[in-house]
C-alpha cells in the first residue's frame, strides 16, 4: 500500500526529473528576441543633451510652444531674455500649445538668489503635468531650501497628495533640475476611471516620487477626483504669491 507521503514523494521526483529532461531540450535561443529592433536615437551631449527624438519646448530663444493658459489665441506672455524663461505674473499661466499623453519631460528651474518671502510665498510655481479642466495634476516648485512648510506641498510633491521622497534641492540662484516620467489616467467608455495617473519625478537628479498612483486631479481645498480626459496640455504656474519671479530653460518632452 501507497503512503500519502510516499505517493508526494514520487511525484516531486517524477516533476523534477522532467523539469531537468525539458531544460536539457531548451536551446538559448528559445529565449532570444530579436524583434522588435528598439529605434536609435542621439542622446544629446551629457549633462545638457536634448534627446533626437525629443520634442523642445524651449531652447532658450523662443516661447513660440506656449500659449496663454487663460486665452490658447494669445501668445505666452513671459520674458526670454538671456536663455531663460521668466514667469510674468501678470500674464498668467502659459500652456503648450501641443497635448500630449504620456511622455518623459525635462526642465529646469531656477529662483532669484535674493529670494523673499516663507513659506508657500517663496518661488511659488507648478507643472501642471495635463492641464485639464482649468486645472490638472501639479508637480510642486517652491523654494524649500532652508524653508518649511506643509509637507505634501514643498517642491518634489505632488501637491496636495505626495509628500516627496527626499529634499535634494540646491540652494536659491541656481538651477534645479526635473526629469519627469509621466503615464496619463485611462478611462473606460462610460468616463469611469480605468487606471488612475502614474508619476515618477527625480529632482537634481534624485528620485522623490516613486511612480505614485494619483488620487485624481490637483485641489487646493478639498479631497482630489477624476473626469475623464485624453491628451493635454503640460502648463506652468505663474502663482500669485509676493516673492520674486523664477525662471525656466531646457525644456523638452519625449512623447512615450
Amino acid at each position: 500500500m501507497r503512503t500519502t507521503t510516499g505517493f508526494f514523494l514520487m511525484t516531486g521526483s517524477l516533476l523534477l526529473i522532467s523539469a531537468a529532461n525539458a531544460q536539457q531540450k531548451a536551446k538559448p535561443e528559445d529565449t532570444e528576441f530579436y524583434t522588435p529592433v528598439p529605434k536609435v536615437i542621439d542622446p544629446g551631449k551629457a549633462g545638457c543633451g536634448v534627446p533626437s527624438d525629443a520634442v523642445v519646448l524651449f531652447d532658450g530663444t523662443s516661447a513660440a510652444q506656449w500659449v496663454s493658459a487663460a486665452d490658447s489665441t494669445k501668445a505666452a506672455g513671459w520674458t526670454v531674455q538671456n536663455g531663460v524663461l521668466k514667469v510674468n505674473k501678470q500674464a498668467g499661466d502659459i500652456r503648450t500649445k501641443s497635448s500630449f499623453l504620456d511622455y518623459q519631460l525635462h526642465l529646469e528651474w531656477r529662483v532669484p538668489e535674493n529670494i523673499t518671502g516663507t513659506g508657500q510665498a517663496r518661488g511659488n510655481s507648478g507643472i501642471f503635468l495635463a492641464s485639464v479642466f482649468d486645472g490638472g495634476y501639479e508637480l510642486q516648485i517652491l523654494d524649500n531650501y532652508n524653508n518649511s512648510t506643509y509637507t505634501n506641498g514643498q517642491a518634489g510633491s505632488i501637491y496636495k497628495q505626495y509628500v516627496p521622497l527626499v529634499n535634494p534641492l540646491r540652494p536659491p540662484g541656481e538651477w534645479q533640475v526635473y526629469d519627469v516620467i509621466w503615464t496619463a489616467p485611462r478611462f473606460k467608455k462610460d468616463g469611469s476611471l480605468e487606471s488612475p495617473a502614474r508619476v515618477t519625478a527625480l529632482l537634481n537628479g534624485v528620485l522623490v516620487q516613486n511612480n505614485v498612483s494619483l488620487k485624481g486631479r490637483t485641489e487646493y481645498i478639498g479631497q482630489p477626483s477624476y473626469n475623464a480626459h485624453g491628451a493635454a496640455p503640460i502648463k506652468l504656474q505663474a502663482h500669485g504669491d509676493p516673492s520674486e519671479p523664477i525662471s525656466f530653460k531646457n525644456i523638452w518632452v519625449r512623447p512615450l
